[in-house]
């Protein structure tokens, strides 16, 4: 016994035991790839000759494999088959399962090998290296602004489009960023999910929260250049006047 799995009929069993032999007799002859599995021979070979014959009847997307549109049909059905135990919280795919499970257990397997720093996906350890490497590969044709991750560079677009594809089910507002519709929606909802621990007092946006709590450690972070005074906010700082007089009020 290697593993323990079980299989309903023997020839499941045998074709699973290739994975503890390391052995692939199914070869590819242009590049010499070899699979312990018929099928995975067949999906690479869908892969260079670019066959996609399962198809979504919902939106029309094509895939190379029956198990990918198994998965991509899930967005349109909301089926989330793979639950976490720890907390309730469900998945389409089971990767992202394995991922959210490392929040709980605070495992991070991919370690920066130039800082000693860990990450609990591969994708975040990509992301980090570029910081050692000084690489920002994604660039705005408009201002020549570059970013590290393409996402980063998608949101920042938006900037000179004007495009605000987050759009409020509510009251129709639209945003250009999600963090902000997720911000906004809390105006309807009521939810203020930054509480201070000192007062109880709590708040829609946690820069609003570490402002307020300010006033309990008395921390003035803000200093005019002119006269040395230190203020609570940067808001403080913008209404005072040449003489030096706050100037709280403000007409709107």
């Amino acid at each position: 016994m290697e593993c323990g799995k079980s299989f309903a009929q023997r020839a499941h069993r045998y074709v699973h035991r290739r994975i503890h032999r390391g052995e692939k007799p199914y070869k590819y002859r242009e590049s010499r790839k070899t699979f312990a599995k018929s099928t995975h021979l067949r999906d690479h070979l869908r892969i260079q000759t670019a066959e996609k014959p399962y198809k979504c009847v919902e939106c029309g997307m094509t895939f190379a494999q029956s198990t990918a549109l198994n998965v991509h049909q899930r967005m349109h059905t909301g089926e989330k088959p793979y639950h976490c135990v720890e907390c309730g919280k469900s998945f389409a795919r089971k990767p992202h399962l394995i991922v959210h499970r490392r929040s709980h257990t605070g495992e991070k397997p991919y370690k920066c090998v130039e800082c000693g720093k860990s990450f609990p996906q591969i994708a975040h350890l990509i992301v980090h290296r570029q910081i050692h490497t000084g690489e920002r590969p994604y660039y705005c044709v408009d201002c020549e602004k570059s970013f590290l991750q393409m996402a980063h560079l998608t949101s920042h677009r938006r900037s000179h489009t004007g495009e605000k594809p987050y759009k409020c089910m509510e009251c129709g507002k639209a945003y250009a960023w999600s963090t902000e519709l997720t911000i906004h929606k809390r105006i309807h909802t009521g939810e203020r999910p930054y509480k201070c621990i000192e007062c109880g007092k709590s708040y829609t946006q946690k820069k609003h929260l570490t402002a307020h709590r300010r006033i309990h450690t008395e921390e003035k972070p803000y200093k005019r250049i002119k006269n040395g005074r230190s203020l609570l906010s940067v808001h403080s700082l913008l209404i005072i006047d040449e003489s030096g007089q706050e100037k709280p009020y403000k007409c709107v």
